[in-house]
């Protein structure tokens, strides 16, 4: 019952690409859309008693081109911030989502590859 700053994510449909369930998710929960976006990594969240995967990805160059999509229990504000504040925000314990943490330290290298060019 209490907010908390997350990346977008949901539930893969059977048969969906992960790459492709990323994209629609994106979309539905922020009216953003990409054209690029690769798989970043994958992890088991917690396999002592799950054993489910998430698939973490990276969309570039997205824009906000649709309205939202909210399932019917959702809530949520979209915020954009440049990458080295949401880093800053998960090492210091204002984004405390686990599977978010994992995304955004698995993009770090890549952002700082980004950053160098």
């Amino acid at each position: 019952d209490a907010p908390s700053i997350e990346l977008p994510g949901g539930v893969i449909d059977r048969g969906e690409d992960p790459v492709e369930a990323a994209r629609r998710e994106l979309c539905e929960e922020t009216g953003f859309t990409t054209g690029e976006a690769r798989l970043l990594g994958s992890v088991h969240p917690n396999p002592a008693i799950q054993n489910n995967t998430c698939h973490l990805v990276f969309a570039s160059d997205a824009r906000q081109t649709a309205e939202v999509a909210w399932d019917h229990d959702e809530e949520m504000e979209t915020l954009t911030t440049p990458m080295a504040d949401t880093l800053a925000w998960a090492r210091t314990g204002r984004i405390t989502h686990a599977l978010s943490l994992n995304a955004l330290f698995m993009f770090e290298p890549h952002w700082l590859t980004m950053k160098l060019r």
